[in-house]
């Protein structure tokens, strides 16, 4: 007892009596890490505690027991003395005990029968965790001699009162299933009784189980389905997760593909606005006899996949990073491609998350990014690497930002890759050049920058950079040889000095497939690679085998006997392939008395032409498993994976979701069965819902009164959460309006609000409603106040271009000249120095924006004025001229909708009101493409018809120009080099080879100004300005000589408008 006592005390964190021996806590600690310990007395002091009759010492006991198990320590052999408590009176003590018993249960299953009475009673405990606990461990025991036991526990646990205890209950059933498979019948009915369950803590669990034992049984979710929905934003996190993978799947099943239908969609607005207004009329009369309708009915949501939309929504929100996956995942295979941009901030949320975390999210960003490029080009700068990531890391966020590369960022991402280049990370910078590659074959623009890029790394000291650069040029260069002949020749002189084999043997290939461009060079690289053929990697020996056989073919005088000296070589070597290859191309090219049939076509065979390389994403075709599930991340189908199902063709019947509920008290009180209709559908959808809709639910109830007892529950309910539903003082505002109409209404809606939840977006909307009754005094007020907020919040804000800033039509006006004025004081960092000038020429041509054949009469045309414009000074001015060809007046010409890509702002022009008959107008309209070069899409209305129309500017008049020195100009010309640097030689007609021409000619191109020349009898002329959106310096070069060779040079950070520009020079220089 002595020693009992102390060990006891020295645990409680007691003070010892110095008279104890030293040793003694030691030798018996059941968690020393003593490896040559004695365990003739293991655990003998906690047997005896166990043994006692003190609650106490029973309870410090179990308390160091369950210590150990959490430190991973055995503590198997003390299940005899432990399972012995479970008949204990002490609640705590009881707890324990079962949380040791569901350990170990499984390892000592004869000793844990024993007690299986004792289990039994424990399920008809006062206490529910004791009933959880004792169901926990019943389900524990993997005997099948109990599986009848265990059913039966299950099945009354299902009816229990506390959730806490269905919870448990749910959790058994996949154990018991493991166990038993042949228990599946029964266990259906066990897992839809629990479906039915209306509280947040058993949703979770029991789909668990229903994913474990019957995934494919989707019609015990269709009752349930609306239920789901609304509980989920109240489940515990990783029930959230198995709910919303799993409606993930139904889904996939139930409801048509929204993105496919928009498609059709889409194609009936085009036909829509480009028909005759007469047209339209005989179409919806004749619509109910055309055979085709279905096909060209316009797509509408359903109501439940709009409500499963809003339902995880919020839930983008979340704290844990697995259910904003899973919601991101969801949106990404269910959504209309619209609404699918919510999704993006959120996961770039999860970036600062732990590393792996951001393998995950990359890994589903990188797939995404594959097919929705732009859904994530705005968050460019968080996929930029950081020095403290790691290499996975790394290569994921560069084939990210590979995949969301664009005319409008490509500048951007080529000067981080370029950063990326000196990296001390050998497989970082390897994957950043065949990035570069890639951003090359995709991007046209910038070919030519990406190209000179890569030459200037092939002189790098880093052998490993070289020979990247070298595999990437040759799958550029197949893209188009012709006009990189320079480069082959380049890296045939490069062929010594490279050792990487991969190098080598791509100069060989490039050498050998277009020798005739450099005949003289490629003789002699055969001849050097001969001399040391034995030497060479295999890869290497190939390519030297077939750069012979070509160059016998194109100049058999020089080669012949230089070829058949390396198939002697070859003939001997270590290698089987290389001898095979030997022997087949003897026989192919040299034939012997008889001939080979083959040899006549060897020609066609070694020198067809080889199509180029397409340079893909690896993720690309990578969204056909479920995004964020394993299969996923290892590319490979895992077990236990369910494929996501394709869309029905045909939409299944929706009916099948309804929920009829018996309301037996309503024929028992006649008088109150107005209000208690509302109170029952509101519990039934809002039980552990928002307030968003408790609020939706009351107000259907109220306007429809009692007649709402004849319409389906679950469709108004549906409706209603959707936001959609108005009162009856909106009807005359949209009598026509349908279901379908309020379905777009609501997706066009939601799409345009993505930081905002639901519920915050809909309750004032729902608010406004009662207070457009009043109409005097203060209450009139409100309403105008109220009544554009609601209707604010129910416009799509995606279809509207963002406000124009500096300018607005109520005074916000600049004159011309007070504009230039302003331009010259708010000049960036960039172009300190300089100051904005007036153009050097003044455009007189006109492009057609309007045929009057395809606009019942009106004409119009379109001019770039390089003046300042009155509405920004980022804008392009655009002069617009309207001409009334037709036999009538026509009335209100203004500015429509207008479609913009991101970045781009539009200023309207000034309402016409009247055109008389052969009357001219002309109105001014701004335009701030953004630096780029994608063309401003519109509609031009008059009282009776809409235009669309597009105005693309040239990429000159996109520029503005700037007066500069010629020491400025170098300096500034020398910050921009390697891929911000585009060149093209020239060969000017005689007739045009002089200054007055030159500068002429480009002016006439490009709004730039000329910079005045230290020596002026030198040709070269350099011109200088910026860009209108972003004051980007634009410089360009252009060198002639007496003969009118010369060469055109543009030094700009946006690399397309560089390279676009000396396209535009070049051909307007040579131009006869």
């Amino acid at each position: 007892m002595a020693h009992h006592s102390s060990d006891q005390r020295s645990y409680a964190n007691e003070k010892t009596p110095s008279t104890a021996p030293a040793d003694t806590d030691t030798a018996s600690d059941p968690a020393s890490g003593g490896f040559f310990a004695a365990d003739y007395k293991k655990h003998e002091d906690l047997k005896s505690m166990l043994d006692g009759s003190k609650d106490s010492l029973k309870l410090e006991a179990m308390k160091r027991i369950i210590g150990m198990i959490a430190k991973g320590k055995d503590a198997s052999d003390l299940f005899a003395a432990v399972v012995k408590n479970v008949v204990s009176k002490n609640i705590e003590i009881k707890k324990l005990v079962y949380v040791y018993l569901v350990r170990y249960a499984e390892e000592q299953q004869d000793l844990a029968l024993l007690s299986i009475s004792t289990f039994q009673k424990a399920l008809k405990d006062p206490n529910q965790l004791i009933r959880a606990s004792a169901l926990r461990v019943l389900s524990s025991i993997r005997v099948p001699m109990i599986v009848p036991i265990m059913m039966l526990a299950i099945k009354e646990s299902v009816n229990d009162m506390s959730p806490y205890v269905r919870k448990t209950a749910a959790h058994a059933i996949p154990k018991l299933y493991s166990l038993d498979p042949e228990q599946k019948d029964q266990l259906i009915e066990v897992i839809e009784k629990l479906l039915a369950d209306k509280t947040t803590l058993v949703a979770g669990s029991v789909v668990n189980a229903f994913e474990e034992v019957c995934p494919d049984r989707i019609d015990l979710i269709h009752k349930n389905f609306r239920k789901l929905c609304n509980l989920l934003i109240d489940v515990e996190e990783w029930g959230q997760i198995v709910i919303i993978n799993m409606l993930t799947r139904y889904s996939r099943t139930q409801f048509l593909d929204p993105n496919k239908a928009d498609m059709i969609q889409e194609e009936n607005e085009k036909s829509f606005y480009g028909s005759d207004s007469d047209k339209e009329v005989e179409e919806e009369e004749d619509a109910d006899k055309e055979k085709d309708e279905p096909v060209k009915k316009p797509y509408v949501m359903d109501t439940d996949h709009r409500l499963l939309l809003r339902s995880v929504k919020p839930l983008l929100q979340s704290r844990n990073s697995a259910v904003v996956m899973a919601v991101a995942q969801m949106y990404h295979h269910l959504a209309p491609k619209n609404e699918v941009g919510v999704i993006a901030k959120p996961l770039v949320r999860l970036l600062r998350s732990h590393r792996e975390v951001q393998s995950i999210v990359l890994s589903n960003i990188a797939t995404m990014s594959a097919k929705r490029r732009g859904m994530f080009e705005p968050f460019l700068k968080s996929f930029f690497v950081r020095s403290s990531d790691p290499t996975h890391i790394r290569l994921l966020k560069l084939e990210i930002l590979t995949n969301i590369a664009g005319e409008t960022s490509i500048a951007t991402i080529l000067r981080e890759l370029q950063t990326y280049v000196t990296s001390s990370d050998k497989d970082f910078v390897a994957a950043t050049i065949q990035a570069i590659g890639r951003c090359a074959s995709n991007i046209s623009e910038v070919t030519d920058s990406c190209m000179n890029g890569l030459m200037g790394l092939m002189s790098n000291r880093d052998e490993a950079v070289v020979a990247e650069s070298v595999v990437v040029i040759k799958k550029l260069l197949q893209m188009n040889p012709t006009e990189h002949k320079e480069i082959i020749r380049h890296m045939a002189k490069l062929a010594d000095a490279i050792t990487v084999p991969m190098a080598r043997a791509s100069i060989l290939w490039l050498i050998g497939e277009y020798s005739d461009r450099v005949p003289k060079i490629a003789p002699d690289v055969l001849r050097k690679m001969a001399k040391d053929f034995t030497n060479e990697e295999d890869i290497v020996k190939m390519q030297i085998l077939n750069l012979g056989a070509k160059l016998f073919l194109t100049n058999s005088k020089q080669t012949k006997l230089l070829f058949q000296y390396v198939l002697n070589l070859a003939k001997y070597d270590q290698n089987y392939d290389i001898r095979d290859r030997a022997r087949f191309l003897r026989q192919l090219i040299f034939p012997g008395e008889k001939g080979g049939a083959l040899s006549k076509h060897a020609k066609k065979i070694f020198l067809s032409p080889k199509p180029a390389p397409v340079l893909e994403s690896v993720f690309k075709d990578r969204d056909h498993f479920q995004l964020g599930s394993l299969s996923h991340i290892i590319n490979s189908k895992a077990m236990g994976y369910i494929e996501l199902p394709n869309f029905p063709e045909e939409l299944p019947d929706p009916s099948v979701r309804n929920v009829e509920e018996v309301r037996s008290w309503v024929s028992n009180d006649r008088p109150t069965s107005k209000k208690k209709p509302t109170r029952k559908n509101k519990s039934f959808y809002s039980s552990s819902s928002s307030e968003a809709e408790e609020l939706s639910g009351s107000d259907v109830s109220s306007s429809e009164g009692s007649d709402s007892d004849s319409k389906s529950d679950s469709s108004s309910e549906s409706e209603d959460s959707d936001g959609t539903s108005s009162s009856e003082s909106d009807e005359s505002s949209s009598s026509s309006s349908s279901d379908a109409t309020s379905s777009d209404s609501d997706s066009s809606s939601s799409a345009s609000s993505s930081d905002e939840s639901d519920s915050d977006s809909d309750v004032p909307v729902k608010k406004a409603t009662p207070k457009s009754t009043p109409s005097k005094g203060k209450a009139s007020k409100k309403k105008k106040e109220n009544q554009p907020a609601s209707n604010v919040q129910l416009l799509n804000f995606d279809d509207f271009g963002p406000p124009v800033q500096g300018g607005g039509i109520g005074g916000g006006m600049l004159t011309p000249a007070l504009a230039t004025d302003l331009q010259g004081l708010s000049i960036s960092n960039k172009s300190q120095g300089m100051t904005v000038s007036s153009a050097m020429f003044t455009p007189t041509q006109t492009y057609e924006l309007l045929n009057r054949m395809n606009s019942q009469g009106l004409a119009a045309t379109y001019r770039f004025t390089r003046n300042a414009c009155m509405y920004s000074t980022t804008m392009v001015s655009v002069e617009l001229n309207f001409t009334n060809s037709s036999d009538a007046v026509i009335q209100t010409i203004k500015l429509g909708e207008s479609k913009l890509s991101s970045g781009m702002k539009l200023h309207e022009f000034p309402e016409v009101t009247n055109l008389g008959v052969g009357k001219s107008v002309s109105v001014t309209l701004g335009i701030d493409y953004g630096d780029t070069t994608q063309p401003a899409n519109f509609e031009i209305c008059t009282e009776t018809r809409k235009f669309s129309v597009s105005i693309k500017a040239p990429v000159g008049e996109l520029l503005q120009p700037i007066s500069m020195n010629e020491s400025d100009f170098l300096l500034q010309q020398s910050k921009l080099t390697g891929m911000n640097e585009n060149s093209d030689n020239i060969t000017i007609p005689e007739a045009d080879n002089t200054e007055k021409k030159i500068i002429a000619k480009v002016a006439e191109v490009a709004n730039v100004q000329i910079v005045p020349a230290s020596d002026p009898q030198l040709m070269t002329f350099r011109f200088a300005a910026k860009t209108l959106s972003k004051g980007v310096v634009v410089l360009v070069t252009v060198k002639s000589s007496s003969d009118g060779k010369g060469k055109i040079t543009s030094n700009c950070e946006k690399m397309v408008i560089g390279s676009m520009l000396v396209k535009d020079i070049k051909k307007i220089l040579v131009k006869v």
